[in-house]
Protein backbone atom coordinates (compact mmCIF):
# COMPACT_ATOMS: atom_id res chain seq x y z
CA UNK A 1 0.00 0.00 0.00
CA UNK A 2 1.45 3.35 -1.20
CA UNK A 3 0.33 6.61 0.85
CA UNK A 4 1.07 10.26 0.09
CA UNK A 5 0.29 13.32 2.21
CA UNK A 6 0.32 17.09 2.12
CA UNK A 7 -0.23 19.90 4.42
CA UNK A 8 -1.66 23.32 5.09
CA UNK A 9 -2.84 25.76 7.58
CA UNK A 10 -5.01 27.99 8.24
CA UNK A 11 -6.03 30.68 11.43
CA UNK A 12 -9.39 30.58 12.72
CA UNK A 13 -11.35 31.27 16.32
CA UNK A 14 -14.11 29.32 18.24
CA UNK A 15 -15.61 28.32 21.19
CA UNK A 16 -16.91 25.10 22.22
CA UNK A 17 -20.55 26.10 23.63
CA UNK A 18 -20.80 22.38 25.46
CA UNK A 19 -17.44 21.94 26.95
CA UNK A 20 -17.67 23.16 30.32
CA UNK A 21 -14.02 24.99 30.66
CA UNK A 22 -11.85 27.62 29.20
CA UNK A 23 -12.29 26.34 25.59
CA UNK A 24 -15.70 28.04 26.10
CA UNK A 25 -14.31 30.97 25.64
CA UNK A 26 -13.83 32.16 22.32
CA UNK A 27 -9.83 31.30 21.35
CA UNK A 28 -8.31 31.07 18.37
CA UNK A 29 -5.61 28.30 16.85
CA UNK A 30 -3.22 28.27 13.69
CA UNK A 31 -4.43 25.10 12.38
CA UNK A 32 -2.42 22.19 10.80
CA UNK A 33 -3.57 20.14 8.79
CA UNK A 34 -2.49 16.89 6.50
CA UNK A 35 -4.42 14.80 4.34
CA UNK A 36 -3.37 11.25 3.48
CA UNK A 37 -4.45 9.36 0.31
CA UNK A 38 -3.67 5.67 -0.10
CA UNK A 39 -3.61 3.10 -2.90
CA UNK A 40 -1.84 0.13 -4.20
CA UNK A 41 -1.29 1.26 -7.98
CA UNK A 42 0.96 3.95 -9.25
CA UNK A 43 0.62 5.78 -12.51
CA UNK A 44 2.75 5.21 -15.60
CA UNK A 45 4.78 8.18 -14.35
CA UNK A 46 5.57 6.12 -10.77
CA UNK A 47 3.45 8.18 -8.48
CA UNK A 48 -0.17 7.45 -6.08
CA UNK A 49 -1.20 11.10 -7.14
CA UNK A 50 0.14 14.59 -7.92
CA UNK A 51 1.23 16.25 -4.66
CA UNK A 52 0.49 19.54 -6.44
CA UNK A 53 -3.43 19.15 -7.02
CA UNK A 54 -3.76 17.47 -3.44
CA UNK A 55 -1.74 20.41 -2.33
CA UNK A 56 -3.92 22.55 -4.33
CA UNK A 57 -6.95 21.08 -3.15
CA UNK A 58 -6.11 21.32 0.09
CA UNK A 59 -5.32 24.90 0.73
CA UNK A 60 -8.72 26.06 -1.27
CA UNK A 61 -10.10 24.37 1.72
CA UNK A 62 -8.11 25.66 4.16
CA UNK A 63 -8.11 28.86 2.54
CA UNK A 64 -12.41 28.90 3.19
CA UNK A 65 -11.71 28.64 6.79
CA UNK A 66 -8.65 30.73 7.30
CA UNK A 67 -8.91 33.96 9.10
CA UNK A 68 -13.08 33.09 10.21
CA UNK A 69 -15.05 32.36 13.49
CA UNK A 70 -15.88 29.11 12.97
CA UNK A 71 -18.90 28.80 15.26
CA UNK A 72 -20.21 31.20 12.24
CA UNK A 73 -19.46 29.11 9.07
CA UNK A 74 -22.53 27.98 7.34
CA UNK A 75 -23.24 25.91 4.03
CA UNK A 76 -26.91 26.34 2.45
CA UNK A 77 -27.69 28.26 5.34
CA UNK A 78 -26.59 25.52 8.19
CA UNK A 79 -24.28 25.81 11.06
CA UNK A 80 -21.65 23.58 9.63
CA UNK A 81 -19.65 22.51 13.38
CA UNK A 82 -23.74 22.65 15.02
CA UNK A 83 -21.78 25.54 17.53
CA UNK A 84 -19.03 23.08 18.78
CA UNK A 85 -16.29 23.51 15.97
CA UNK A 86 -14.05 20.56 17.79
CA UNK A 87 -10.74 19.56 15.61
CA UNK A 88 -12.94 15.96 15.59
CA UNK A 89 -15.43 17.99 13.07
CA UNK A 90 -13.09 20.20 11.74
CA UNK A 91 -11.17 17.01 10.42
CA UNK A 92 -14.68 15.51 9.39
CA UNK A 93 -15.65 18.51 7.18
CA UNK A 94 -12.24 19.19 5.41
CA UNK A 95 -12.35 15.41 4.53
CA UNK A 96 -15.41 15.70 3.16
CA UNK A 97 -14.80 19.35 1.10
CA UNK A 98 -11.40 17.51 -0.13
CA UNK A 99 -12.52 14.61 -1.53
CA UNK A 100 -14.99 17.27 -3.86
CA UNK A 101 -12.08 18.48 -4.93
CA UNK A 102 -9.89 15.94 -5.61
CA UNK A 103 -9.64 13.98 -8.70
CA UNK A 104 -11.14 10.17 -8.95
CA UNK A 105 -8.42 7.69 -9.18
CA UNK A 106 -9.30 3.79 -10.03
CA UNK A 107 -6.68 2.69 -7.39
CA UNK A 108 -6.51 5.72 -4.66
CA UNK A 109 -8.30 7.50 -2.46
CA UNK A 110 -8.36 10.15 0.28
CA UNK A 111 -7.63 8.37 3.55
CA UNK A 112 -7.74 10.49 6.28
CA UNK A 113 -7.40 13.80 7.56
CA UNK A 114 -5.49 14.70 10.28
CA UNK A 115 -6.11 18.10 12.12
CA UNK A 116 -3.46 19.81 14.55
CA UNK A 117 -4.44 22.63 16.79
CA UNK A 118 -1.31 22.94 19.17
CA UNK A 119 1.89 20.79 18.05
CA UNK A 120 1.04 17.72 20.07
CA UNK A 121 -2.65 18.13 20.15
CA UNK A 122 -4.77 15.78 16.63
CA UNK A 123 -7.81 14.63 15.73
CA UNK A 124 -7.90 12.37 12.64
CA UNK A 125 -11.07 12.05 10.92
CA UNK A 126 -10.78 8.34 8.43
CA UNK A 127 -12.76 7.79 5.28
CA UNK A 128 -15.45 4.71 5.66
CA UNK A 129 -14.13 3.27 2.79
CA UNK A 130 -10.35 3.04 3.51
CA UNK A 131 -8.40 0.14 4.02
Amino acid sequence: MYEVSVEAEFAAAHFLADFHGKCENLHGHNYRVKAYVRGETLDEGGMLMDFGILKGALRDVCKSLDHSHLNEVKENGVPVFQNNPSAERIARFIFVQLEKRIPSLPDARLYAVDVFETPVNRARYIGRLCT
